[in-house]
């Protein structure tokens, strides 16, 4: 089918004024998206980008009744808003409100809310996973000032506060552990995803009760796990202890893509939570620079970063969560001046048009990596609501992204 990308894109600020504060439900402009086995075109940007996060995030909210588009082992984990799972696809889409104000969408995440009565999973009380849904939670709480939006987070905030867990971060499998972690160290963030899912939680916590306590134990635990994962030699990070020593068919170093974007995309979102001069603001910066350093030379030609970073030839098929959160991550640094390198403004825009490229016209995200923790196959056909969250991400930075 024909692309209308470049009709459409060339009237960016028009549509960026006419959709940005105003209700998406009626859109008059489609913005036609290639498929992935096409050749590459001109990306969409600002107007173009609001209107395919627009259709990417509507199809998805029609599509939370149903999991029958996924494998039938994650119709249980992927239906319960309480889940990281769909947590991931909340955090980008209150970015996404944030960014085109649409009342529809916020409704929606309100309904879900009061629907989970602002609870969180007690069943593992100090799992960073099951902390990751409370930043909706609190983003409520500011946007609306409902202060019941809160209140579940806070008590079992307080709880671990009064108990903290001092177990080592390595993840030993061999030690007993309680149902549905891999290994006891998860009551601490011990794997790369818990930076993503818990300290953002902790932050906004702090910041809307105005008590410290809660970021400082965050800022804490954040840096322990930081020194403990990184690699200063790649700018990477593992995606927990058992990954130092262990290399790929190929014989590099695994570095999993979808667990750094995971970090990545947390950093902007804390950084934007730290007051401007707060003694802690300028260590996540030089993080985050050492970090998008390290990313921004294994991108692959074709604007995706691999599921394995360091070996691309791993997985050779797309993978659009990694890619998402990444492109997220960098565009932030981008429109914010941190990035000021040709370099990081190529990455961005060869990753936004890979992103176009895995979308389909009716707003499906496909070749989305499934439940795992490793570089595993992907098919086109693939996807998740964690994937969704990571594109809503990177198109609310497109929206006010200047070539």
């Amino acid at each position: 089918m024909p692309v209308n990308i470049p009709i459409f894109c060339s009237s960016l600020l028009f549509l960026l004024a006419f959709y940005v504060g105003s209700a998406a439900s009626t859109e008059q402009h489609d913005c036609s998206l290639p498929d992935t086995n096409t050749p590459a075109v001109q990306a969409p940007t600002q107007g173009c980008a609001v209107i395919l996060g627009n259709k990417v995030a509507q199809w998805q909210i029609n599509h939370l009744d149903n999991f029958d588009y996924l494998a039938p082992r994650y119709h249980h984990a992927s239906s319960n808003p309480q889940g990281w799972i769909q947590a991931a696809f909340y955090i980008g889409l209150t970015r996404w409100v944030d960014t085109v104000n649409d009342p529809h969408m916020l409704a929606h995440i309100e309904t879900m809310a009061k629907a989970q009565q602002y609870s969180l999973r007690l069943s593992r009380g100090k799992h960073a996973d099951d902390h990751a849904i409370g930043q909706t939670y609190l983003w409520l709480a500011e946007r609306t000032g409902n202060k019941a939006a809160y209140q579940p987070v806070k008590a079992l905030f307080d709880e671990i506060l009064a108990n903290p867990s001092t177990v080592s971060l390595e993840m030993n499998e061999s030690l007993p552990k309680p149902k549905a972690y891999e290994s006891v160290c998860q009551d601490r963030w011990c794997w790369a995803d818990a930076l993503f899912m818990a300290p953002r939680t902790w932050l906004k916590l702090s910041n809307i009760t105005q008590d410290k306590k809660y970021f400082d134990f965050a800022d804490q635990e954040f840096w322990l796990t930081v020194d403990y994962l990184f690699s200063e030699q790649h700018g990477l990070f593992y995606r927990d202890s058992r990954y130092f020593d262990k290399v790929s068919d190929n014989n590099q170093p695994v570095f999993w893509s979808r667990g750094n974007g995971w970090v990545f995309a947390a950093l902007p979102l804390l950084i934007e939570e730290l007051p401007q001069h707060h003694p802690s603001r300028n260590n996540y910066i030089e993080l985050y620079k050492k970090f998008a350093k390290g990313l921004v030379s294994v991108q692959k030609p074709d604007g995706y970063w691999p599921a394995s970073l360091l070996d691309p030839d791993k997985v050779k098929t797309p993978e659009v969560s990694g890619t998402g959160f990444i492109t997220f991550g960098l565009a932030w640094g981008v429109n914010n001046q941190i990035l000021t390198d040709d370099i990081y403004k190529q990455a961005v825009k060869n990753g936004w048009q890979a992103i176009t490229r895995a979308i389909a016209t009716n707003g499906r995200v496909n070749w989305v990596q499934q439940v795992g923790k490793a570089p595993d196959p992907v098919n086109k056909q693939d996807t998740q609501l964690y994937g969704v969250g990571a594109v809503l991400l990177a198109a609310s930075e497109m929206t006010r992204y200047e070539e």
